[in-house]
């Protein structure tokens, strides 16, 4: 008896409707043999999901890199020799543009273009000088070195009066010295100007 009135109370409580089983997810099979397998979207995500690791991409620059190898500046410049080629074709074009242009404005900004790259070309010729003066100070001291003799070592100070020697040495071969001289006692004399007591002083 208590059995058949749970059975009626619980029919009137669902309404006479059986409970609904849960829907299992289903699967469809591909229609071809090669298909995709389709999965029905109503599958529950599990709690814990399988997440694939993507590798991080390391961005290194070679110039800071030991796997480049080391910087040579001598093989460098062997190998990069052909950019002083295409500099100088470049330098010629706008000097040829300097002359065609009537541009106020234009001809400023070609004749600022053409004096950065004569200031470039200028240090790259210094540096290549300083390298020079290097490797041959080096030899030296390896010839010492053979010789048995003690290798010497320039200070600061030695390494620029070389620099100033050489320097008065190209500019007495191209003939530019006395101006070179003419304005260096122009600064110097501008400086001790500057340095003497002015009269409100006295």
């Amino acid at each position: 008896v208590q059995s058949s009135a749970r059975i009626q109370v619980c029919k009137q409580v669902t309404g006479g409707k059986k409970t609904a089983k849960p829907a299992k997810a289903m699967v469809k099979q591909p229609q071809g043999k090669k298909g995709p397998l389709e999965m029905s979207a109503k599958k529950p995500v599990p709690f814990l999901r399988q997440v694939i690791s993507v590798r991080k991409k390391v961005h290194r620059d070679p110039r800071f890199d030991d796997l480049s190898g080391e910087y040579k500046p001598e093989i460098f410049m062997k190998t990069y020799s052909f950019l002083d080629s295409i500099k100088k074709q470049e330098k010629e074009m706008v000097q040829k543009q300097l002359k065609k242009c009537r541009n106020v404005e234009q001809k400023e900004k070609l004749q600022q273009l053409l004096n950065r790259m004569i200031q470039q070309e200028q240090a790259q010729k210094k540096q290549q000088k300083l390298r020079e003066r290097e490797l041959s100070l080096k030899r030296q001291q390896r010839e010492l070195a053979k010789q048995g003799k003690k290798p010497f070592f320039l200070k600061k100070s030695e390494k620029r009066k070389l620099e100033l020697a050489e320097k008065y040495a190209e500019l007495k071969r191209s003939g530019k010295l006395e101006s070179f001289l003419n304005k260096k006692r122009k600064r110097n004399a501008i400086k001790d100007k500057r340095r003497l007591p002015s009269q409100k002083n006295l």
